[in-house]
């Protein structure tokens, strides 16, 4: 008995030496962005009772609207502002969604599918009251404006669908199956322990930018896992300003309810053009195809070279390919 608890002692011991010594050698200045809510020099409008990151090209006047949904939940616009290249047409909407990048962040009963979809309405009304927007969602952000298809069809003109990873359930299911790949294994193990001794020394702006540095981080390890598609072979390189933690926390476990009414927005009888990164066999081309066949009247076009983040990735094809639908080229 004597000797099982000098073996657990010094065990414990061991464990807690370790501790102190990851803790000491991954101090560091780990740097947070500020919110809105803490830097007033941040563009920001006050939506639906939420202070919002936004950014608004103006195009020419009286220009159509486009309103620009970031993927996540959780993430930001950084990475779509290549969309601004469509300024010189419409009048161009980029907004960070509510507890999501720079934007304030909000408690966990407004972190849903209807404060999500409250919210873009908000943002349809302030930016082109009684008319029809265009709506680009990439990732998260195309599923959620699939679900506002579904819920106001008359607001929407036409939508660009970039890679959205599930349109139902079923679908969460397979992503979850497979995104599980890329979320495991010793590498992931080490990375996730050594970050969290990374953010235990975040000390600011907000009580928040310690668990939104955290997921910000292991989100970079699962998409540059080398061999996830959601990049060409080279590493996932698109930018973010900071990560929603919560955010994405919750949408990860959201109820069936709610991702099947994603789903509604197949009902939505207007154009649809869904953009897929030619690198990417998960959520890129064969998925998109299987979406593309429940929409009344849409299309797929595939960006050679590009992975997930295809605007990032190959502006000079996917600008070009959404113009040429906004006109009815395509």
């Amino acid at each position: 008995m004597m000797s099982i608890l000098k073996w657990l002692s010094g065990g414990i011991a061991g464990l807690i030496a370790l501790v102190v010594i990851l803790f000491i050698a991954m101090r560091g200045d780990y740097a947070v962005a500020d919110l809105v809510t803490e830097d007033g020099t941040l563009p920001s409008r006050e939506i639906a009772d939420v202070r919002l990151h936004m950014w608004i090209e103006e195009g020419p006047p009286d220009a159509q609207t486009i309103v620009v949904l970031h993927g996540g939940a959780g993430g930001d616009f950084r990475s779509l502002l290549g969309l601004s290249g469509l300024a010189d047409t419409h009048r161009v909407v980029f907004y960070d969604q509510r507890g999501a990048g720079l934007s304030e962040r909000v408690p966990a009963e407004l972190l849903t599918l209807d404060g999500y979809l409250e919210e873009l309405d908000a943002v349809i009304a302030l930016t082109y009251p009684g008319r029809p927007v265009v709506l680009i969602g990439h990732s998260w952000g195309a599923m959620l404006a699939s679900a506002y298809l579904g819920a106001h069809p008359d607001r929407v003109a036409r939508a660009v669908l970039i890679e959205p990873g599930d349109l139902e359930a079923d679908g969460k299911v397979a992503w979850d199956a497979r995104a599980a790949d890329f979320m495991s294994g010793v590498d992931y193990a080490l990375n996730a322990v050594l970050n969290g001794f990374r953010a235990a020394h975040v000390t600011g702006p907000d009580d928040l930018a310690s668990d939104d540095f955290l997921i910000g981080q292991m989100i970079g390890v699962f998409v540059s896992h080398p061999e996830n598609p959601y990049h060409c072979g080279t590493g996932y390189t698109a930018p973010t300003w900071r990560f929603g933690s919560l955010a994405s926390a919750l949408w990860r476990d959201a109820l069936d309810t709610e991702l099947d009414r994603i789903a509604q927005g197949t009902e939505y009888p207007g154009p649809v053009l869904f953009l897929a990164g030619g690198c990417n066999d998960w959520t890129g081309a064969p998925l998109q195809r299987r979406h593309v066949a429940l929409f009344a009247d849409a299309r797929l076009q595939v960006i050679p070279d590009a992975g997930h983040d295809v605007v990032w990735d190959t502006p000079a094809a996917a600008i070009p390919a959404i113009r040429a639908f906004l006109s009815g080229d395509i």
